[in-house]
């Protein structure tokens, strides 16, 4: 029977040996990266710094939180803007495999340039086992290429310390709730942020369509489950498509882009079933997507799929 405290204790005294210098860690504000951060932080204090990227593919206000939940914790972090590097490398691309390929990469180049002015020659990674599984090896299909596995590059000027390499989802909210962080029950946010969930081209415009899309799914839902409407999914949000469809606007036609709604409830994220939401919350949700944003946006669908045959993300 898995127990968080003894691996909160064993892990603490293999990352105190493994680390005999400082090192970085990617710390995206989800519960995977804060526990492996706060475990990493008991075991060498200091000589820990805490990286978080803003890739301008965040999800509306959550720069500020990260910053307070690592104000709270009381890491070492700083906070990089690279919001125009990570549009300029996905210029084009809208290949899904390419995409994470390229986050992966520009992720680490990052990391490995503030690595060079905190002295870090460490890696720490909130890698969990999903991730490694779900990128492939060569015994195993590629699903998709995470971008802290899959998308990692060969040249890579670090040596990688991924202490929770063989959890699953679960078990690190045991983690994380023995450690007393506060997003130990924040839904799951990718590690390429809101790329993944904008299907075709990466542009400031089609991200910041998709950043309040997701936020209006997110509140509504909230507010359905405080109602008691509905159960907590294990993860909701909203992806945009790259096609347009016909609508209409007062007497005239328009022209506009269709959001996908997608909840699921979920053990360990290997499996998946599709949430079973009230029709007068996506009720609300379509209303409020397609008032919000009614230049952009004209058509609001619902994702009833399992994960499988689906993936949870739609890339």
């Amino acid at each position: 029977m898995f127990k968080a405290d003894r691996f909160s204790d064993e892990q603490i005294s293999l990352i105190k040996e493994k680390i005999d210098g400082k090192a970085i860690i990617a710390c995206s504000g989800g519960v995977d990266s804060m526990v492996a951060a706060v475990l990493a932080s008991k075991a060498i204090g200091d000589r820990l710094l805490a990286i978080y990227v803003d890739t301008g593919m965040m999800r509306k206000g959550e720069t500020d939180e990260v910053r307070g939940m690592l104000q709270d914790l009381g890491v070492n972090f700083r906070i990089v803007d690279a919001s125009q590097e990570y549009f300029d490398a996905l210029a084009g691309v809208t290949e899904p495999e390419q995409k994470r390929k390229i986050i992966g990469e520009k992720f680490i180049r990052v990391f490995e340039r503030e690595a060079k002015g905190f002295g870090a020659k460490y890696l720490v990674q909130g890698t969990i086992a999903p991730d490694w599984i779900e990128s492939g090896d060569g015994v195993r299909d590629t699903i998709k290429s995470h971008h802290n596995v899959g998308g990692l590059p060969k040249d890579m000027g670090m040596e990688l310390c991924e202490p929770l390499r063989d959890l699953y989802k679960d078990e690190v909210r045991e983690v994380a709730r023995y450690l007393g962080i506060k997003s130990s029950e924040r839904q799951p946010f990718p590690g390429p942020g809101l790329a993944v969930r904008c299907l075709g081209e990466i542009t400031p415009e089609n991200i910041e369509i998709v950043r309040e899309a997701c936020f209006i799914v997110e509140d509504e839902i909230q507010k359905a489950v405080a109602a008691g409407k509905m159960e907590m999914p294990w993860q909701y949000f909203a992806a945009l498509l790259p096609s347009k469809s016909v609508g209409v606007q007062g007497d005239r036609r328009a022209y506009g882009r269709t959001i996908v709604v997608r909840a699921v409830s979920s053990f360990d994220a290997m499996t998946a079933e599709f949430s079973r939401i009230p029709l007068d919350v996506l009720d609300k949700i379509s209303r409020r997507i397609t008032n919000t944003m009614k230049d952009q946006v004209n058509r609001v669908v619902y994702d009833i799929t399992n994960k499988p045959p689906a993936t949870i993300e739609w890339e």
